[in-house]
């Protein structure tokens, strides 16, 4: 079962997100909290698998409080779920550590997929919020990164197609080589970056100019 925190001001918001989650058979709602405050707490009180954390809040912001929860021992992973689609508050999320950033109108199968896959060590953008990471970092000369130079080969084209998207499945059948053997690469590229997870690699990717 994977265990949810719900954070979000709006208590309407909160009704309908532990409804959609409810009705599933392996995600549970442990806790709620309506700032970034009561989020910090319920992160390391109950130790959620999962937080969905809204982005403006009182008393403390998410992407501010998902940057401290992030920084606990054994963090849960953060999904950003938002209305607000500008690109400093993708960047941000991404930045302070959040595994996904997704924008409230996704369908609920979409948002219950969503959890499934951050709770799995992924990392999960929405299309439109891709689109505009991409043109974000397209737009800027790339910052230069010794430990890229430290990938082999194999490691680079990993690191590109999770910046891609793709999952582990998605790599293993794009490389032809076993899920075991994606882990493995994939595990590589995030120590050597120091990536906590595969969202971080994301920025890596973009930040280093790989996706240029």
């Amino acid at each position: 079962m994977i265990r949810v925190a719900l954070v979000d001001d709006d208590h309407l918001v909160l009704a309908g997100l532990r409804l959609i989650i409810e009705q599933t058979d392996d995600l549970e709602v442990v806790a709620t909290a309506s700032d970034g405050v009561e989020a910090i707490r319920v992160a390391t009180d109950i130790r959620p698998d999962v937080v969905l954390m809204d982005v403006r809040m009182p008393n403390l912001e998410g992407i501010e409080a998902t940057r401290m929860i992030t920084g606990t021992d054994q963090p849960p992973k953060v999904l950003i779920l938002t209305t607000f689609e500008l690109d400093e508050y993708v960047f941000e999320a991404l930045r302070a550590g959040a595994s996904g950033f997704l924008l409230k109108r996704i369908e609920p199968d979409m948002l219950t997929d969503a959890i499934r896959v951050v709770a799995a060590g992924e990392a999960l953008l929405s299309p439109s919020v891709t689109r505009r990471l991409i043109e974000a970092f397209t737009s800027r000369p790339p910052v230069a990164s010794a430990r890229l130079g430290d990938l082999t080969d194999r490691e680079r084209e990993v690191l590109e197609l999770i910046a891609r998207g793709l999952s582990n499945r998605e790599l293993g059948d794009r490389l032809f080589i076993s899920d075991n053997t994606v882990k493995t690469h994939v595990k590589r590229v995030l120590n050597k970056h120091d990536a906590r997870d595969r969202a971080q690699a994301v920025v890596i990717a973009y930040e280093s100019g790989l996706m240029s």
